[in-house]
C-alpha cells in the first residue's frame, strides 16, 4: 500500500486551487480526529466510556432532554459491571458527569463522519479529486465507519463481569485512530509536496518506516497500560519495585499472556518501548544531519527528536504521580504529536 499511496499523493505540478481544498479540508478531518483521540484519553480517564449503555447511531444523536429520560439511561446504567461492581450508589447528578463525556465523544465521531463523507461526495460529483486519490478517499471513509463499529464492540466488552473495557479492544480501537489519522495526513502532505522533488536514498526511507514502526507499536501498547490501569502499579522510576524488571514479569502461565494480562509487565514492556523509540529517533537524527536529504527532512527529523524527549519526560512524570487526568491527556497528546512528526518525516523522504 506504501507505493500505491506515494503514487496517488505526488505531485509533480504546483498545487492548484482545486488541491489547496482538498488540502484544507483533509487537514481539518485530521484535527478533528486528534481531537477525537483526545476526546477519548478524557473519556478513559474519568471512567466515562461505559455510562452509554445504548448503541444508536442513527437516531441516538440527542442526549435525554427531561428527568424521565435521564432516569431511564441511568437505570440502564445502573445494570451494568461498573456500577454494581465500582459505582454503586452513584446518584444521578454524578452520573450525568460521565455521560457528557461519553456523550461528546460519540457525537463526535458522527459529526467527523459528516465533514469527511459530505464534502468528499461533493468533491467527487464536482470532478475535483486528482487522479487515483478517490480510491484512498473512499478506503478512509469505510475505515471510519469500521472504526465505529470497533468503538462498540470495545466498549460492549466492559459490560460483563468487569468495571473496565478490554485492553486488547481498546488497543484496537486506538491503532485504528492512528491508521486513519496517518493515512489522512500522508495523502494531504502529498498534495502539498514541491514539483520535482527527488526521494532519498532506500536505505534512509526504510530507517525512517523503522521509527515509523517502533513509534506506532509504542503508542499501541500505551492503550494495553490504560486498559489496565497498569500506570497505576510501580509509580516509581527507573526501577520497578527491587530492581529493573518487575519481579512477577513471568508470573502468568502461558508466557505471552504476561505481554497483555500482567500489570507490571505490560508497563514494563511500555517503558522498555519508549527508551527503543528515543534510541531510533537518536540515531536516526544522527543520520540525517551528516547525509544529503529533501527539504524539510531535518527540520521534521529535528522536531522528531524534540518531541520524543519531551514525551519519555511526559511519561516519567505520569507515572511517578500515578497517571492524573491531567497529565494522562497530554501524555495522549505527546503521542499524537509524535506520531504525526514520523508521518512526516516519512513522507518527506519519499518523492
Amino acid at each position: 500500500m506504501q507505493s500505491s499511496i506515494s503514487s496517488a499523493a505526488t505531485r509533480t505540478t504546483a498545487p492548484g486551487a482545486g488541491d489547496r481544498a482538498i488540502v484544507f479540508w483533509l487537514a481539518a478531518c485530521c484535527l478533528m480526529v486528534v481531537a477525537m483521540m483526545l476526546i477519548g484519553a478524557i473519556t478513559r480517564l474519568t471512567e466515562s466510556g461505559l455510562s452509554m449503555v445504548e448503541w444508536r447511531p442513527l437516531i441516538g444523536s440527542l442526549p435525554p432532554l427531561s428527568q424521565a429520560e435521564w432516569q431511564r439511561v441511568f437505570d440502564l446504567y445502573r445494570n451494568t459491571s461498573e456500577y454494581q461492581l465500582a459505582n454503586a450508589g452513584m446518584s444521578l447528578d454524578a452520573f450525568k458527569t460521565i455521560f457528557w463525556w461519553e456523550y461528546i465523544h460519540r457525537l463526535w465521531g458522527r459529526l467527523i463522519g459528516l465533514v469527511f463523507a459530505l464534502p468528499l461526495a461533493w468533491f467527487v460529483f464536482r470532478r475535483r479529486i486528482p487522479k487515483g486519490l478517490t480510491p484512498h478517499l473512499i478506503v478512509l471513509l469505510a475505515l471510519g465507519a469500521v472504526q465505529g463499529v470497533i468503538g462498540w464492540w470495545m466498549v460492549k466488552s466492559g459490560f460483563v463481569d468487569r468495571t473496565d473495557v478490554s485492553q486488547y479492544r481498546l488497543a484496537v480501537h486506538l491503532g485504528m485512530a492512528f491508521l486513519i489519522l496517518g493515512y489522512m495526513m500522508w495523502l494531504a502532505l502529498g498534495l502539498i509536496r514541491p514539483a520535482g522533488v527527488a526521494a532519498a536514498p532506500v536505505g534512509l526511507r526504510r530507517a525512517g518506516w523503522g521509527v515509523m514502526a517502533v513509534v506506532s507499536v509504542t503508542v499501541v501498547s500505551g492503550a494495553l497500560v490504560a486498559g489496565l490501569n497498569a500506570g497505576l502499579v510501580y509509580n516509581e522510576w527507573p526501577l520497578m519495585g527491587a530492581g529493573f524488571v518487575p519481579a512477577e514479569y513471568t508470573e502468568l502461565q502461558p508466557f505471552w499472556r504476561n505481554l497483555f494480562d500482567n500489570h507490571g509487565a505490560v508497563q514494563f514492556d511500555h517503558r522498555i518501548l519508549a527508551y527503543l523509540t528515543g534510541a531510533a529517533v537518536v540515531a536516526f537524527w544522527a543520520v540525517v544531519r551528516r547525509r544529503a536529504v529533501p527539504p524539510g527532512v531535518r527540520l521534521a527529523a529535528t522536531l522528531l527528536l524534540v518531541a520524543v524527549a519531551g514525551q519519555v519526560l511526559l511519561g516519567i512524570a505520569t507515572v511517578l504521580t500515578a497517571v492524573p487526568p491531567t497529565l494522562g491527556v497530554l501524555h495522549q497528546a505527546g503521542a499524537i504529536t509524535l506520531f504525526c512528526l514520523a508521518v512526516w518525516t516519512v513522507r518527506s523522504l519519499h518523492a
